[in-house]
């Protein structure tokens, strides 16, 4: 499916209900990345919306899902989207609904809540170029039984990954990696979620750059 632009508020009429929406809106906090270092939690979709206003998402998986009830089944529509500027940060969202247009706001609005920053680097040894094109070391990643792992490549390697987790490393800016999977990745859902936790744990690790920066 094609690429589509985040709708976003407008942030002068926003009134922040949460002590980091209010950070956000008078100034002090300035980047997604300051709140993740400082380990506090996105809980509203509008800070993402004065943070981050150029994301684009795509629409992954359209499933009909069923729920039994009293009255008898229900269904509705799940839709899992892919988010990100292409440069740095990337989110995944879920979303249900009778209606497929409400099932994606709902996914928008969840994936925004889930914003994470992504450390690039050039962690390969065959590349030298100090260009934040791949990833600074190995990372891995588990959901379901789908376990991915990725591996920084060398500059022009492109994206040596399947479907979906190309997808979702594109939207978070990584241009060559290499990736290997286990389990059941013919799970679309386990399969994305497995790379977005590895692209988590990124910033698992703090690196001397970071250190001296903290100083």
């Amino acid at each position: 499916m094609m690429s589509e632009e985040v709708p976003v508020i407008n942030v002068e009429q926003w009134q922040p209900r949460t002590s980091v929406g209010k950070l956000v809106k008078e100034g002090k906090i300035n980047s997604i990345r300051e709140i993740f270092e400082r380990n506090l939690s996105i809980l509203e979709p509008e800070i993402v919306d004065a943070l981050l206003p150029n994301l684009k998402y795509e629409v992954m998986d359209i499933d009909i899902v069923q729920r039994q009830t009293d009255a008898g089944e229900i269904s509705r529509y799940k839709v899992l989207i892919i988010m990100g500027n292409m440069d740095g940060y990337v989110a995944i969202g879920t979303g249900k609904a009778k209606q497929v247009r409400v099932a994606i706001q709902k996914a928008i609005r969840d994936a925004k809540l889930k914003v994470i920053p992504i450390r690039r680097g050039c962690g390969s040894w065959e590349c030298t170029c100090g260009q934040s094109h791949s990833l600074p070391f190995r990372v891995r990643g588990k959901a379901g039984s789908v376990e991915v792992e990725l591996l920084p490549a060398p500059d022009g390697t492109g994206l040596v990954a399947g479907g979906p987790l190309k997808t979702l490393l594109s939207y978070a800016g990584v241009r060559d990696v290499w990736s290997f999977t286990r389990g059941e990745t013919r799970t679309r859902e386990n399969m994305i979620r497995a790379g977005y936790n590895a692209l988590y744990n990124t910033f698992k690790f703090v690196t001397i750059t970071d250190w001296a920066r903290r100083r």
